[in-house]
């Protein structure tokens, strides 16, 4: 079975790309199978991370960044693969 952990934060005004450079420089302990960043409009940064396990798995989430860099709490979701 596969897991998705998705991890979606907002930028503070004009601090999209400090909060994008932030999130893709974490890297967790142990390496996912797959890993992508994505960005929206309105300085939105999402990390989709792949993992072998079930929903209730214990996996590496990322971190919440630092409160300056973001316009609101960090939110996340975990998704299993069907």
């Amino acid at each position: 079975m596969t897991v998705a952990l998705m991890w979606e934060a907002k930028a503070a005004e004009g601090r999209g790309g400090e909060l994008l450079d932030w999130a893709r420089a974490q890297q967790p302990a142990s390496p996912p199978e797959r890993r992508e960043d994505f960005t929206a409009p309105g300085g939105r940064v999402l990390v989709i991370t792949w993992w072998p396990g079930d929903l209730s798995a214990d996996l590496p989430e990322l971190p919440d960044p630092p409160g300056e860099l973001t316009a609101r709490p960090v939110h996340r979701w975990r998704f299993e693969q069907v």
